[in-house]
């Protein structure tokens, strides 16, 4: 009897072999079929988008070749309204057909829906079509875009006026993207301020330097998405060591897009000019000891809770450009609030802009 249960019962590696060989299959499966709902969720994005832009454009064609008083218009998308949410359902109710006629209005070239961004959804479009300035608006879409940024993210980096807040905007308007074969301008990664209301820190808070760095560490991911694109994190209390001395620098960052390494050190007041002078002399120790011949110049960012206009005028952050100095923030600011304090950093880069140029 137990030999012919021996007989019977599959042998432990033709087990596992059947074991592996059905684990493949259902990976191939799986991703068979990720395959096809991501087509399936593209293709149906996309007829989406194609629909709300038509209906927008007919929209606008009626109102052009109707009456052009807006009332003649409101008039028409409330009866539309009334005739097509009981068989189309609430996505083409009163508030959405005038979504539907701005998205025609705010971008009536169809290539960028065909070519230019096709995995932006109706989501992403409608955070879009509030940027009221239209290079800010292409910028945003164009980063989403590149950047597979989420609706949170994007509706995030909106509120928070991250296109105003990069440096090279200070010098001649909004920066659109590049070219992939152009060498990338580092200003173009470095935001100031830096809003940081995700680390949780009471702005009335008695605040330490480890207390931020702490925070910073905690909620790293958050920090790196407010830094911007291309950073990696490389280490906190960075250790060098020289013939006489030790030294520690608060955090590091290589920026992969820059090919550099990016020194922040934390202030919990205001700029000053020993802040300055630090930073400098971490700038050489770094590239001294750290940077690859590979490496570009390693960039510092003394990151401060007020930045000081002096200290841009009259230290050697005026006349080096591997050094600035940037505000953080620790609550988000309203719009309004947010827009004085990117007009009063830019005059401080003015300053220093004109210095580094002169």
């Amino acid at each position: 009897m137990s030999s012919e249960i021996t007989k019977h019962t599959p042998q432990p590696d033709l087990a596992r072999t059947r074991t592996k060989l059905f684990e493949l299959l259902l990976s191939d499966v799986r991703k068979i079929i990720e395959k096809g709902l991501q087509q399936a969720y593209h293709s149906v994005n996309q007829a989406m988008l194609h629909t709300y832009w038509n209906v927008g454009k007919r929209i606008i064609e009626d109102e052009q070749h109707g009456n052009r008083r807006a009332e003649y218009g409101k008039q028409q998308i409330k009866h539309l309204a009334e005739e097509l949410v009981p068989q189309y359902g609430s996505s083409y109710n009163e508030r959405n057909l005038y979504q539907f006629r701005n998205f025609y209005l705010t971008f009536s070239n169809l290539e960028i829906l065909n070519e230019r961004v096709q995995n932006l959804t109706w989501t992403h479009f409608r955070s879009l079509i509030r940027v009221e300035n239209e290079q800010e608006r292409l910028w945003y879409m164009q980063e989403a875009a590149n950047e597979s940024w989420s609706t949170g993210m994007l509706d995030r980096n909106i509120n928070t006026q991250y296109c105003r807040r990069i440096l090279a905007m200070q010098k001649e308007g909004i920066i659109l993207a590049k070219e992939q074969e152009e060498k990338p301008d580092k200003l173009e990664f470095i935001k100031n301020p830096i809003v940081a209301e995700f680390l949780n820190i009471s702005p009335n808070a008695k605040l330490y330097e480890s207390d931020l760095e702490s925070a910073i560490i905690d909620n790293l991911q958050q920090f790196l998405m407010e830094l911007g694109k291309g950073y990696a994190f490389v280490g906190r209390q960075v250790h060098i060591r020289t013939e006489e001395n030790d030294y520690f620098i608060d955090l590091v960052f290589y920026n992969y897009m820059l090919r550099c390494f990016v020194l922040i050190d934390l202030k919990a007041d205001r700029l000053s000019f020993q802040d300055v002078g630090q930073m400098d002399m971490y700038l050489h120790l770094y590239d001294t000891f750290k940077k690859q011949p590979t490496d570009n110049p390693t960039i510092g960012i003394v990151l401060c809770s007020q930045t000081n206009g002096d200290v841009v005028r009259y230290s050697s952050l005026a006349d080096n450009p591997q050094m600035y100095a940037a505000k953080y923030e620790l609550y988000l600011p309203s719009q309004e609030e947010l827009a004085r304090e990117i007009e009063r950093q830019k005059e401080i880069y003015r300053l220093k802009d004109t210095y580094v140029n002169d």
